[in-house]
């Protein structure tokens, strides 16, 4: 571990020094972030800077290092002619919105990340001091070549349609893997960890990393730092089990995720995906205990949150009590509601999971099936630059156009067009208006992360006192909005009045447009009500805070563990144990070994002689050679115990004659080749198996790759070849059952690793 003291680029910029840990993220969570707006500088006073040292500042800070792949700062050349950039908050971004629900008073925010334009190697010190010193940004610079390969290359044409349920299955669709593309992905989350390096307090400070496009970061910042208090939250879908085992890198995001103390997700769908794809493809299984998630990975909990993001309340407030807001919603309820037009919005990134295509035709067949409509209905679609590129994003635009031109040509009238759709960028208060003005808003993704969009819609239709003047509202009538929403966007599990539809079925959707259109005004304040009530209390601040004093809450025992870092590459990982848990020295065993003249060695078979997945459970050669050297030292008394019956026991090592061996938990005993069997306590009644057998072959026929071990003294049935997930399921039906038809009987049911297990009361204590 190295020591608080470590250099910081930080420290050195403005005077300040590491801070200490979390102690106020165990305060209560407030449910709404009061801040009203982004912080447009940061003051570097001195006054405010903490030193490590408690005792020599009054006033302490928390410090976390937030990584993305960009910083929330906008980016442009001076146009005074003058060489250099002027850099500002970019207002829009959630990292930043973070850092405002967290409050500068309690919290130092750092962002690593890179930025949005490319800076020359000449100028990229001068743009780290000044990013440092004036916006504690440590900007982190990839060579373009590379950066492109990284974000575009594996980023944007392999992970992100996979995770969007995409399947490369044909060079058209898709991006197959390329392993260049993936070691250009390794390569930049390598530059990544070398720059939270030169600022990070290992021993106080915490680290969140931000979104698939870091998701190896974790495995390089715990090679440095065992001990590093890391979480991870994922803003895009985790795709099934199913399908993310068909990346050929699966185990090694997998493993470099679960180097993470934290990992959060949006909804319990992906994190149950992800949870599923852990217990498939390396054998770790999770458990919940006292509302918490965790998986054991080496002696490490690793915790997994599930809490969708929210917006930033104080900052749409901001923008809804803006002039420029006021002036274009006047202007909107000219064009439409003077006319006599309701307005429908869609609002989504140009690209293939979006739906929008789905959507148009969806509004074609309502304005087919519902005549009454036409001239009085209009669905305006806000279509945002596309983040990738491709020849996806290109069809997917033209394919826009173009049933964007039919539509208008089949229904279209004089001053009058069904759809328009404006595909330039909107500046935030111009789309904050069209959302005021929109009797419902459409999201119909075929596959999105949480998606905002929604939540801001109905922030915007709770609008304030000098919105309500313009729409000529009481102010005293409840609000009211309507939301059409796709199952498979994240936010959907949480508005609960929304109407959900499957986006892929035209006509399901068309009838939810009519529906909300006609739906009585009533139950459209109700659902309004119902909604604005969640998002105003689930907003950026609280998912903020949340997941911090979950993070903190993870990491409190990291300080008594001891940890030890094994693996190579991305299989690193860190063995953490108990305190008083001392690592066994060869040097000591082998000085130990030879000082003693009396040894008694016991030797575990499964999972120590013989590897726990080992196809083949027969000792090999090489085994009963190394059991038979030691049997030949008249010093060692060798045991073989395992809970394995005596007859596989010594059919297996026939040939160890002074072998001793321990059956069946050790209810079997033979102290070598040449003496009789006993048992350390009574024979038992087994007659408990006639009804136990017929129960456990019942389960045997209904789940492939499970069996039953018949045992003199118990009854196994192993599902360790079977589906995890419904291996688990029945297993839980087996106890059950079987406790219930032995319940007068003098036995013993239980559950292990994959096993159900039933055995004499009398046997128990040899487990």
């Amino acid at each position: 571990m190295v020591s608080r003291s470590y250099s910081n680029l930080l420290e050195l910029a403005s005077g300040e020094a590491p801070s200490p840990s979390f102690g106020r993220m165990s305060q209560r969570i407030p449910r709404i972030m009061t801040v009203a707006g982004i912080m447009s500088d940061l003051d570097d006073d001195g006054s405010e800077s903490v030193c490590s040292d408690p005792s020599s500042s009054s006033a302490q800070k928390d410090r976390i290092i937030v990584v993305a792949n960009q910083l929330p700062i906008r980016v442009q050349r001076k146009t005074d002619g003058s060489k250099g950039w002027l850099f500002s908050w970019d207002e829009n971004s959630l990292l930043l919105q973070l850092k405002d629900g967290l409050g500068d008073d309690e919290i130092e925010v750092i962002y690593v990340g890179c930025l949005k334009e490319e800076i020359h190697p000449n100028e990229q010190d001068e743009v780290s001091q000044i990013l440092l010193e004036t916006f504690k940004c440590v900007p982190t610079f990839v060579p373009p070549d590379l950066f492109t390969k990284y974000y575009h290359g594996f980023c944007k044409q392999q992970l992100w349609p996979l995770f969007h349920y995409m399947l490369p299955l044909s060079p058209d669709l898709g991006g197959r893997f390329n392993r260049l593309l993936w070691q250009a992905y390794v390569s930049v989350n390598k530059i990544f960890a070398d720059r939270i390096m030169e600022v990070i307090n290992p021993e106080d400070d915490f680290v969140w990393v931000h979104d698939y496009h870091l998701m190896v970061l974790p495995t390089f910042l715990r090679k440095r730092f065992n001990r590093v208090k890391l979480g991870f939250f994922l803003h895009s879908p985790f795709p099934s089990s199913e399908i993310y085992k068909t990346l050929p890198i699966r185990e090694e995001i997998l493993r470099a995720l679960l180097n993470s103390d934290l990992i959060g997700f949006h909804t319990f769908d992906y994190a149950r995906h992800f949870l599923s794809c852990c217990s498939r493809m390396l054998g770790i299984s999770y458990e919940s205990k006292r509302g918490y998630i965790g998986l054991e990975y080496y002696g490490r909990t690793v915790s997994i949150k599930i809490l969708p993001v929210g917006i930033h309340m104080g900052q749409l407030q901001q923008v809804l009590s803006l002039p420029e807001t006021e002036a274009k919603v006047s202007e909107l309820v000219q064009q439409y509601n003077h006319q006599g037009r309701t307005l429908l919005l869609g609002v989504d990134d140009m690209d293939i999971f979006k739906g929008i295509s789905l959507k148009l035709l969806a509004m074609e067949q309502l304005l087919l099936q519902h005549p009454e409509k036409q001239g009085k209905v209009v669905l305006v679609q806000i279509a945002n630059p596309a983040r990738g590129k491709g020849k996806d994003v290109q069809e997917v635009q033209d394919e826009t156009n173009s049933t964007v031109k039919r539509i208008n040509e089949v229904f279209g009238r004089p001053g009058y067009q069904p759809v328009i759709l404006i595909d330039k960028p909107l500046k935030f208060y111009e789309r904050i208006a069209y959302y005021v003005v929109a009797e419902c808003c459409l999201v119909t993704a075929v596959r999105d992360g949480m998606n905002l969009i929604p939540y801001e819609y109905i922030i915007s239709r709770q609008g304030n006192e000098r919105l309500d003047k313009v729409l000529k509202l009481d102010s005293s009538t409840p609000k009211k909005s309507m939301l059409v929403v796709s199952e498979f966007i994240g936010c959907s599990p949480s508005l609960s009045g929304a109407i959900r539809v499957n986006p892929w079925n035209i006509d399901v959707v068309a009838d939810a447009m009519d529906s909300a259109l006609v739906m009585p005004e009533p139950e459209k304040q109700l659902r309004h009500e119902k909604h604005y009530r969640y998002v105003s209390t689930h907003d950026v601040g609280y998912w903020a805070r949340s997941f911090l004093q979950d993070l903190e809450r993870t990491c409190k025992d990291h300080v008594r563990r001891r940890c030890w870092g094994i693996g190579f590459g991305l299989s690193f990982r860190v063995v953490a144990l108990d305190p008083n848990f001392r690592k066994l020295s060869m040097e000591h065993i082998v000085s130990a070994y030879k000082r003693t003249t009396t040894r008694a060695i016991l030797l575990d078979y499964d999972g120590t002689l013989m590897p726990q997945n080992a196809i083949d459970k027969k000792p090999s050669a090489k085994t009963i050679e190394i059991i038979k050297t030691l049997c030949r030292d008249k010093n060692n008394m060798v045991f073989i115990v395992s809970a394995r019956s005596r007859k596989t026991l010594a059919d297996w090592f026939p040939t160890c004659e002074k072998l001793g061996i321990a059956a069946e938990h050790g209810y079997f005993l033979r102290m070598n080749q040449d003496e009789e069997w006993e048992t350390c306590i009574p024979e038992v009644e087994c007659c408990w198996k006639e009804i136990a057998e017929p129960v456990m072959q019942l389960y045997t026929e209904t789940t492939d790759g499970s069996v039953i071990e018949d045992k003199e003294t118990s009854m196994v049935w192993s599902y360790e070849d079977a589906d995890p997930d419904f291996g688990s399921c029945q297993a839980k039906e087996l106890l059950d059952h079987l406790e219930s038809v032995l319940a007068n009987e003098p036995v013993t049911v239980k559950s292990g690793q994959n096993i159900v297990e039933v055995k004499p009361q009398v046997c128990t204590f040899l487990s």
